[in-house]
């Protein structure tokens, strides 16, 4: 599955304007369009900082549906009064124990790594970073996400609500270690978000 990420800065007093557009008529136009598999959309309230998601079954159709995606960026950062950032992954590893209800915590990670070595990457993602997430109390669901020619990775874990999320802090920050040191990989990014929603069919 391929993804299109996009970071919206907003002002303050205005984004719930584009989050409210996101979620309705925004929403309904990337979902008509072929090959689209879901979306996602988290917020950060305080800095007043969105992320949309959009999923696509191929590369081929995340590129032919650039034009319609781009228009309704286009109306999220009008509403918002901001800017928008965009990066394209393939989802290379996704595990789920529960469903991701609005309200759930998100982790965002972004790793840079020798593109060369993203697929020993993943497989230590998996051997490491997985197995204590499933045994962790609040644990809901988690993706990787890989650029393949960059070598920048963006994990993503969600929890049952921030409470969890806010619980898992410490022994995440001991898996960061671990990942880095087994990947020879650096952070570059961590953030922490609300859930508003997320729908993705048939994975």
């Amino acid at each position: 599955m391929h993804v299109r990420y996009t970071l919206i800065t907003a002002d303050p007093e205005r984004i719930d304007d584009a989050l409210a557009y996101l979620a309705s008529d925004g929403r309904s136009r990337l979902e008509s369009e072929p090959g689209e598999k879901g979306m996602s959309l988290q917020v950060s309230p305080d800095l007043a900082v969105a992320v949309l998601e959009s999923f696509w079954v191929s590369h081929d159709a995340m590129r032919e549906s650039e034009r319609v995606e781009a228009g309704v960026r286009d109306e999220a950062i009008r509403l918002a009064l901001g800017t928008a950032s965009v990066e394209r992954f393939r989802r290379a590893s996704v595990i789920r124990v529960g469903r991701e209800e609005a309200g759930a915590g998100v982790r965002h990670t972004v790793y840079q790594t020798n593109p060369a070595a993203i697929d020993e990457a993943i497989a230590g993602y998996e051997d490491t970073a997985v197995p204590w997430l499933t045994e962790t109390d609040g644990f809901v669901s988690a993706a990787l996400l890989v650029d393949h020619r960059s070598g920048r990775q963006l994990s993503q874990t969600i929890w049952r609500d921030i409470d969890a999320l806010v619980k898992s802090r410490s022994p995440a920050a001991a898996i960061r270690v671990d990942a880095v040191a087994a990947t020879d990989s650096a952070v570059v990014a961590l953030d922490e978000y609300g859930l508003v929603f997320r729908s993705i069919r048939a994975e």
